[in-house]
């Protein structure tokens, strides 16, 4: 069945058709209406509640059509500007989460995600070794004037999850005019380098030494941040978390109350079929920042450790297994000259994205065979019916090598 996306506008969004959502949007609907000013943040696909996706023959809802739910939420994500400091919940946190506030944390279901970057992409994810926090606290005497003695002596003596959490907790409860004054004195005076004297700047035509902000690699991001989200206390979360720069085709996975921020860039996200979200920092909604601190995970890992490996199947396709039954992605690279692609499949429902390149998709259905063209944008969920395998073969003016993810249920887990 090819599906139409349902596209979400949120305010972080790229806009126009410079937002890949946009691209893909326009490739995969000919209704689609494209404005140049909107932002298009994210395509969903699957079944939840909050964006069915469409089944684009009869123009029904896919969970109509399959009288059922699908355990996973697939995505594509074009980010402009910074989401949130958030942490997902767990099962239990979110059943009870749901059941007493429902109208902030819509569902009961917990949210591990992982997501693949598709473009150079940043983001914040996990508390950095404690032992650069200390150094980060140091360094940065407002932020050390902020915490106050007792944090930041307790993170000398425990350098470890207790002194971060010490320090962090203080961080985050802090009034929002210390907060101000902590951002403005770092923008003043950690992003001018240390003075060299004129005579040897002109005698030598040595560059000014880097600052603080630079030698730590964080000048740019603080300053996006600081100018989308002035005086909010996620800018000084810089100084806790690892910050990531992936390149195309490596991935993150968060599990529940792992802390992060996706900064910038686009990437598929796949997840738990929901939408629960606590947030503390870098967004004008709600902030839960009592429930923030009382679920996140203040353990540290160095930012290396962060980035979840794929596991190669083959020349054509790896796949990411995260360690929950929820989901799992499969990355599918077909060369353009291969004339034709096998993929053994397990008969759970899985929803497949094109990202470059066409081919033909045969497979199995209900109602017998069938072959679906595929091109940039489309969207196709692959039935049960059609284990144990699907075939991609050559198309037409098929020049261009084949790109596309594949979200089932994590099968590969499975003894």
């Amino acid at each position: 069945m090819e599906l139409t996306g349902w596209v979400k506008n949120y305010e972080w969004g790229n806009k126009g058709i410079s937002s890949t959502v946009a691209q893909l949007a326009l490739a995969n609907d000919p209704d689609f209406t494209l404005f140049d000013e909107e932002p298009y943040a994210e395509m969903w696909m699957g079944t939840h509640v909050c964006g069915v996706s469409v089944v684009k023959e009869t123009s029904e809802t896919l969970d109509r059509v399959l009288k059922k739910d699908l355990p996973y939420l697939f995505k594509v994500l074009s980010i402009n500007k910074a989401l949130s400091i958030q942490v997902h919940p767990n099962k239990c946190q979110a059943e009870r989460l749901h059941a007493e506030r429902p109208q902030i944390y819509k569902d009961p279901n917990h949210k591990p995600e992982l997501a693949i970057a598709l473009t150079p992409f940043l983001a914040l994810c996990g508390f950095m070794p404690a032992q650069d926090i200390r150094d980060y606290v140091d360094e940065f005497q407002p932020l050390t004037q902020l915490l106050g003695k007792e944090a930041v002596d307790l993170l000398h003596t425990q350098t470890n999850a207790k002194g971060v959490k010490a320090c962090y907790e203080k961080l985050m409860t802090s009034n929002e005019a210390d907060i101000l004054k902590c951002i403005n004195l770092i923008a003043k005076n950690y992003k001018k380098g240390k003075t060299l004297t004129a005579g040897l700047i002109l005698s030598n035509n040595l560059l000014p030494p880097p600052t603080e902000l630079e030698s730590n690699d964080l000048l740019d991001v603080f300053t996006n941040i600081n100018r989308d989200f002035p005086g909010d206390v996620g800018v000084l979360s810089l100084f806790f978390l690892n910050l990531l720069r992936l390149s195309p085709g490596e991935a993150i996975f968060l599990g529940a109350n792992e802390i992060h921020a996706y900064l910038g860039g686009d990437c598929v996200e796949c997840m738990a079929c929901s939408d629960n979200v606590i947030r503390a920092g870098l967004t004008p909604k709600y902030k839960d920042v009592e429930q923030l601190l009382a679920s996140v995970n203040f353990e540290s890992q160095h930012p290396d450790l962060k980035k979840f490996v794929p596991f190669r199947v083959d020349e054509q396709v790896s796949v990411f297994i995260p360690p929950v039954p929820d989901f799992a992605v499969m990355q599918i690279k077909i060369d353009h000259e291969l004339e034709s692609y096998t993929l053994e499949i397990k008969p759970f429902g899985s929803i497949l994205i094109v990202l470059s390149g066409s081919r033909t998709l045969e497979l199995k259905t209900k109602t017998g065979p069938k072959s679906i063209v595929l091109t940039r944008g489309s969207i196709v969920y692959i039935p049960v019916e059609s284990a144990p395998e699907v075939k991609f073969t050559k198309a037409e003016d098929c020049g261009e090598n084949f790109s596309g993810y594949i979200a089932s249920y994590n099968y590969f887990r499975m003894p």
